[in-house]
């Protein structure tokens, strides 16, 4: 780690949250510095601690982790910092007035007798008080600063929690930093652990243990569970701690009593909630059963709707799907469920009809925005976002609906499409908004992958039991017409796929080396396909099991960013922490933002929509970096316009690689997957249909055919725990006893 010291001579770039581009003034010549130095002025002097890096576009650059003010050492430099405009009210000429009278004395003068300053003509004692606040206010944040870094806290984050404690910050850390991991986003437990360590909190504090298991319980949802066992709770945490079992396990009861927990005993051993994952599927499972049996059909006195409706679509539905909609008729619950090609769409269109013929309101809509376009396209009727149709708004970023039980959807049917991708959470709001009465048809496939969020809704709700459930099985589109549709199906079923014959609509081009794939596959973007097939790079989606690796997602989008949009000087560009976002760069939202606003732009450049909301997964490309507003304008698949504050550059990442389960109710025209190796838990049969039936028009592998048919044998399905299934069925049986 290298130091250096010097005066701050200009600031190059500065976005809100204190990201960095500067000019450090030091006795062997101006250097750049980067990193992040909130409320830090031209004219201060002070050293960093870093060490020097060769960007590809910017040359040598200090990267410093560490910044401190340090008084300045002599006459023109305590001149130059008040002079700078870093205290507001005092210019040059003032500066100098200032020094002339005080000498090396100034910066005591100013923090321990400000009203002496009024001695200077020119300034009054209301000036003088007004000085000494703006030095204070500095003072407090950077005493708070360096207090923060002696526990190797990074400036970034050290600014957020002086930003939520203030002063008070000294308190916390000495008597309980385990409230960061709870009340800091960007702590976690393993950081306030560490800064604990060093505070010198005992290690079986009970501050310990709690936020431990809050922490595990965290990670476990993240991983889509909704409890977690508590045997294996107090196993996890006991390691992590590294302390006996028995001192954690004595400290759930005082949890739960607490409410910090939920316990419930079940005769497989006892399991442990978070509150608000026990109080959502309790919800939950309450409200599908109310929907249920609050549903009356009308006797409209036509026992022979069906075939009519048949001769009015001009179509014949097979016995499955004259069963759904009959179901959708009698039902106040309905699930439809089906893999690609079997017909589900069709189905749709006929109960959309049925519900046309009896006068009835319905409406549509998918968890995602390219979802909800698809079923748009497919039925001919508006398809929102789920957060659209609950009219989502947000309070300093936490998620609220104006749609719910005071203020329901006005409709009498609510059909929600790949219903596999929805979580509890999302589940739950969408129940609160639909009145007893209405209905609710749920359409998905249930064998792909499970939500991102924690739960397993569409499998729970269908293994209950309790629900009208239709499973489509017959395959319309004919295996001539789609070999997409046929492998995917042969992959559900476990049976080897036949790679030797290079189909126009799905082909193995088998390689055996990451860089021969990786030249493939920037060929195939930038030149093949664009040629023979007419797709642009919005067209064409590459995916992968994992994260990590050169053929994971963050190995292909360093790749696939310098070889498909490389730098050029006349491609405006802005450089976040290690990323670099381009003019033209395909990008994903990483994170829900319920605040970020958008706008849909229609012809002669009107507003057509507007609203606010951009979420996980949503897909879009870089239209426009403005250096002078600090603002980046990324328009989405789905027709919105989002600009994002430089400072809220973290909120993206690349997409010309996404990962499979990212790629969730998407479609692509065309879809690429590199497959060599990875971990066996992520190298499964159904992350493999997933990916597939991503695809609408061609499916590429490009790999190892051994491991594809590695995938197709591997039918390991990470277990969730959820309970949900069992909520439902224990509100069935009290409403059968009632």
């Amino acid at each position: 780690m290298d130091t250096i010291k010097g005066y701050i001579d200009h600031i190059t770039y500065q976005t809100d949250d204190g990201y960095t581009v500067m000019t450090l003034a030091a006795s062997d010549g101006s250097k750049t510095c980067v990193g992040f130095a909130k409320d830090y002025s031209p004219g201060e002097t002070v050293e960093l601690e870093g060490t020097w890096v060769d960007h590809n576009i910017y040359g040598r650059q200090f990267k410093f982790t560490s910044i401190k003010a340090v008084p300045p050492s002599d006459r023109i430099s305590v001149i130059r910092y008040l002079g700078s405009g870093a205290v507001k009210g005092v210019g040059e000429k003032m500066a100098v007035r200032i020094v002339d009278k005080f000498g090396d004395d100034t910066f005591r003068i100013m923090e321990e007798e400000p009203e002496r300053l009024a001695e200077i003509k020119g300034i009054s004692l209301r000036m003088a008080q007004e000085l000494a606040g703006q030095l204070a206010g500095k003072r407090d944040r950077r005493n708070a600063m360096i207090f923060l870094q002696q526990y190797g806290i990074s400036l970034t984050i050290a600014d957020r929690i002086y930003e939520i404690y203030g002063n008070d910050v000294y308190n916390v850390i000495k008597n309980n930093p385990y409230r960061l991991a709870e009340d800091v986003p960007a702590v976690g437990f393993k950081k306030a652990d560490a800064i604990a360590v060093k505070a010198g909190i005992s290690m079986d504090s009970e501050y310990r243990i709690c936020s431990a298991v809050i922490y595990e319980l965290g990670m476990e949802a993240a991983e889509g569970h909704c409890y977690f066992p508590m045997e294996d709770l107090c196993d996890r945490v006991s390691r992590m701690l590294n302390l006996d079992k028995e001192l954690i396990s004595e400290q759930l009861p005082v949890m739960a009593l607490d409410h910090r927990i939920e316990i419930k005993n079940t005769p497989e051993g006892a399991r442990v909630y978070s509150p608000g994952y026990f109080r959502a599927e309790k919800f939950c499972a309450e409200k599908l059963l109310q929907l249920r049996d609050a549903y009356e059909k009308s006797d409209d006195g036509d026992e022979d709707w069906l075939p009519e409706l048949e001769k009015d679509m001009g179509m014949e539905l097979d016995e499955l799907q004259r069963r759904a909609v009959k179901l959708s008729d009698e039902s106040g619950v309905l699930i439809l469920s089906g893999g690609p090609g079997t017909g589900k769409t069709t189905t749709i269109n006929a109960i959309i009809r049925r519900m046309q013929d009896k006068g009835l309101e319905f409406v549509l809509a998918a968890p995602t925005g390219r979802a909800a376009k698809r079923m748009n396209e497919a039925t001919g009727y508006e398809a929102k976002t789920i957060h659209r149709l609950l009219e989502m708004g947000a309070d300093q970023n936490e998620l609220r609906f104006e749609r719910n039980e005071d203020e329901p959807l006005e409709a009498d049917c609510v059909i929600i499409d790949e219903m596999s991708m929805v979580d509890i959470w999302l589940l739950k709001a969408l129940l609160a908004a639909i009145a007893p009465g209405s209905r609710l048809i749920m359409v998905g496939d249930v064998d792909q992958l499970p939500s991102v969020g924690p739960g397993q809704v569409l499998r729970d709700i269908m293994d209950s039991n309790e629900f009208s459930v239709v499973r489509l099985q017959r395959i319309f589109r004919q295996s001539g017409d789609s070999h997409i549709v046929e492998n995917a199906h042969k992959i559900n079923r476990g049976e080897h796929l036949d790679l030797s014959v290079k189909y126009e609509d799905f082909f193995l081009l088998e390689k055996d080396r990451v860089e021969v794939i990786q030249e493939y596959l920037v060929k195939l973007i930038s030149d093949v396909l664009p040629r023979k097939l007419g797709l642009s790079s919005g067209d064409i989606q590459v995916m992968t099991p994992m994260r990590k690796g050169l053929l994971g997602v963050e190995g292909l989008n360093e790749m696939l960013q310098e070889r498909l949009n490389p730098a050029r000087e006349d491609k405006a560009e802005v450089p976040y922490g290690d990323r670099v976002f381009r003019n033209g760069d395909k990008v994903m939202q990483i994170k829900n933002d319920y605040q970020l606003e958008w706008e849909i732009i229609g012809d002669h450049n009107v507003c057509v929509a507007s609203g606010s909301g951009v979420f996980n997964g949503d897909v879009g490309v870089i239209t426009q970096i403005n250096s002078y507003l600090k603002l980046v304008e990324v328009h989405f698949d789905d027709g919105r316009k989002v600009y994002y504050p430089f400072q809220q550059l973290d909120e993206l990442e690349l997409a010309y690689a996404v990962t499979i389960h990212k790629s969730q109710g998407s479609e692509y025209p065309l879809v690429i997957l590199p497959v060599l190796s990875g971990p066996e838990m992520l190298m499964s049969r159904n992350l493999l249909y997933t990916a597939v039936t991503r695809a609408k028009r061609c499916v590429i592998l490009i790999g190892s055919n051994d491991r594809i048919q590695q995938m197709i044998d591997n039918d390991h399905v990470q277990h969730r725990y959820t309970s949900l299934c069992e909520r439902i069925k224990e509100a069935g049986e009290m409403r059968n006893d009632a």
